[in-house]
């Protein structure tokens, strides 16, 4: 059928049919991507009933408008374009929150995820068979051909193992984004939300109280058609993110705890660095132990990007060369920070080492605060 005359033809009946579900689908470079994606939508689900909720992370390559041009006369297409702001867990939280249908499914516009599945999802949904649906790819009958890797596939599977453990709940497929549940219940835990990751589902799952049933539909994992991957190197590090999340997200914000982490790294390389060029005293110790900070502090933006802030993970030479330059430039204010406030106490009286550990606060908070701003755009 073509494109244009389907749409056209719908449109009017898509507009005064009740809604039943929603279809989030979150983008990032996928322009080629969209109108496919919706005549696979309507051959799966019929002409009425739905709608596709795009929710574009300000796609440099015309993404989001190429959806309005098809929402333009096929009101079951939304776009919500992000400025600002990134991340796959976020966007299919607002996008789920945007909808007013009763139930709502999340789902990659790459083609990756089949939408013949969403019908059966529905209906075991709405016959009570459980909280929420699913595709696994390594469900009996499905299979993880899509993934760009071995190396991928293995990561998914040892984080699935793990992520069982979080949520409390025997799944095959942890990892996975395609999944659909009742629009109510995901609004009433929205604020235990993190957003953080790639990984929503899990997130959904372990922050559940009761806990949610869930039925799994077996998955064909398919190559991706278009577009930039949302993932990057490691599914595992979703769940070191998931957890941190689950235990101490409500007192702490889990960016933070990352940050923190990611720093208490830095010093065990930064004293390695200062123990291999002082020890053999072949250099200054003032040298070696600006070269260790120096180390160190790379050290720190680069797991910083990959893990605390990977979502909104700085790329390309430009990008990185000037997000490390201010990652640095932040981390000397948070220093001086450390030593002055560190100094005053000391002064004053208080024990050296808890002078100290209340500097070291003081800089990790300073510092994070900077970077989150200046450097990964966090309250951009």
């Amino acid at each position: 059928m073509d494109m244009t005359q389907g749409t056209l033809e719908h449109a009017a009946d898509a507009a005064v049919q009740p809604l039943e579900l929603a279809i989030i689908l979150p983008t990032l470079n996928e322009k080629g991507n969209i109108a496919p994606m919706v005549t696979r939508l309507e051959e799966a689900l019929g002409p009425t009933g739905w709608e596709a909720v795009f929710v574009d992370d300000n796609s440099s390559d015309g993404t989001a408008e190429a959806a309005r041009e098809i929402g333009r006369t096929d009101p079951r297409i939304r776009v919500i374009q992000r400025i600002g702001r990134r991340g796959l867990a976020s966007a299919a939280i607002e996008g789920m929150c945007a909808t007013a249908a009763p139930f709502v499914a999340v789902m990659d516009a790459d083609h990756q995820h089949d939408p013949a599945l969403l019908p059966d999802m529905l209906a075991s949904l709405k016959a009570g068979e459980a909280d929420l649906a699913y595709a696994s790819r390594f469900a009996e009958g499905g299979n993880a051909d899509g993934l760009s890797s071995k190396g991928r596939e293995k990561g998914s599977r040892v984080a699935n193992a793990m992520a069982r453990k979080l949520t409390g709940t025997e799944l095959t497929d942890a990892m996975s984004g395609y999944f659909m549940l009742r629009t109510d219940r995901l609004r009433k835990q929205a604020d235990n939300l993190s957003g953080i990751g790639f990984k929503i589902m899990l997130d959904i799952l372990a922050t559940a109280s009761p806990r949610l049933t869930v039925k799994e539909f077996p998955l064909k994992f398919a190559e991706r058609l278009e577009g930039e991957s949302k993932l990057d190197h490691g599914v595992v590090l979703d769940f070191l993110a998931g957890l941190v999340e689950r235990y101490v997200g409500r007192w702490v914000p889990t960016r933070f705890v990352l940050f923190g982490l990611v720093g208490g790294l830095g010093v065990f390389v930064h004293m390695a660095v200062l123990a291999v060029l002082f020890w053999p005293q072949t250099i200054a110790f003032g040298w070696a132990q600006a070269v260790a900070t120096m180390v160190a502090m790379t050290f720190n933006f680069w797991l910083n990007n990959l893990l605390t802030y990977r979502d909104k993970k700085l790329s390309g030479a430009d990008g990185v060369f000037w997000g490390w330059l201010k990652f640095c430039g932040a981390c000397s204010v948070g220093a001086f920070a450390n030593v002055a406030v560190a100094t005053v106490l000391n002064d004053q009286g208080v024990i050296w080492w808890a002078a100290a550990l209340v500097g070291v606060a003081i800089a990790s908070v300073w510092n994070y605060a900077l970077s989150s701003k200046f450097v990964w755009g966090r309250f951009r």
